[in-house]
């Protein structure tokens, strides 16, 4: 089964009410396991990069690996590259196989967001791949690119009308008071704006900053329009702090298998949790190859 675009994927599932998580990986052997949760859950999934993780594994070989486990485990499987204010990498990505890239330039005024933006949707015109953006500035640390919370900014409604109707994008990503990483505190998410934002598109949402939000917010998010759910600290996490335990209770077990299959547990466990959180499990029949 071929890596496919998440348009479809996203358009499905906000008609139907569920969410689709996308999982940032980090290694090849997440990927697997990735697909590996969705198989058993029956759901489609999106597998994530950051730019980082690019550089240090590289976007052919990410997309190899990708396209092998998702023939491997049936399920359908979007690409995504996350977060990338580099008009080369994204050619890059898209070059390679990617069916799915994000243009960050949340940063910028609006106008130039808007032409960064037209300009990604100019390269992947008839390729078939989903094109985010984001609108407003979400706090938090994503690799390289930090805000903090005094600049973190919430995306105002009227101008998410704007933005779409200027660039054509399939989907797009508003801040809402959801922050990257672990909160410190409740999360403080606007759940009024997503309403309104919604209202005014007709094209998926993306709910940064999925991670630590409470399952009954993600639901509320969901049900409200957003249909892409990112996790990447919380998988990352619980796949390292497995590692970690593993270590402090058998510190002579130095067999990668024994320490990396607890890690997967872990993690799939993760996976899990979150496929159901969003209400995509069994939105597909995929069952693993035996």
């Amino acid at each position: 089964m071929p890596l496919i675009s998440t348009t479809p994927m996203l358009e499905q599932a906000k008609s139907e009410n569920y969410g689709i998580v996308a999982f940032n990986v980090h290694s090849f052997d997440s990927i697997y396991w990735v697909l590996e949760a969705a198989a058993e859950m029956k759901s489609p999934v999106i597998l994530q990069t950051t730019v980082g993780t690019v550089k240090s594994l590289g976007a052919e070989n990410i997309v190899k690996v990708a396209t092998a486990a998702a023939d491997y485990y049936r399920v359908p499987t979007g690409l995504h590259l996350d977060h990338c204010t580099d008009y080369e990498v994204i050619k890059q990505a898209v070059r390679a196989g990617y069916t799915s890239v994000m243009i960050d330039a949340s940063r910028h005024a609006f106008a130039e967001n808007v032409r960064q933006t037209k300009q990604v949707m100019e390269l992947t015109a008839n390729l078939g791949v989903n094109v985010e953006a984001e609108l407003g500035k979400v706090g938090g640390v994503e690799e390289e690119i930090v805000v903090s919370e005094k600049d973190a900014q919430k995306a105002v409604p009227e101008e998410c009308k704007e933005f779409v109707a200027l660039t054509g994008i399939p989907s797009l990503a508003p801040a809402i008071g959801t922050a990257h990483g672990i909160y410190k505190g409740e999360p403080d998410i606007d759940f009024i704006r997503i309403e309104q934002i919604s209202k005014m598109l007709d094209i998926p949402l993306v709910l940064h900053g999925g991670s630590a939000v409470p399952e009954e917010d993600v639901r509320k998010c969901v049900a409200l329009g957003m249909a892409k759910v990112n996790v990447s600290t919380e998988l990352k996490n619980a796949y390292s702090i497995a590692i970690r335990e593993h270590f402090s209770q058998q510190p002579d077990s130095l067999d990668p298998r024994a320490y990396l299959q607890t890690a997967k547990e872990a993690a799939k466990a993760m996976v899990i949790s979150k496929i159901k959180m969003v209400g995509s499990e069994g939105k597909v029949a995929a069952t693993p190859i035996k």
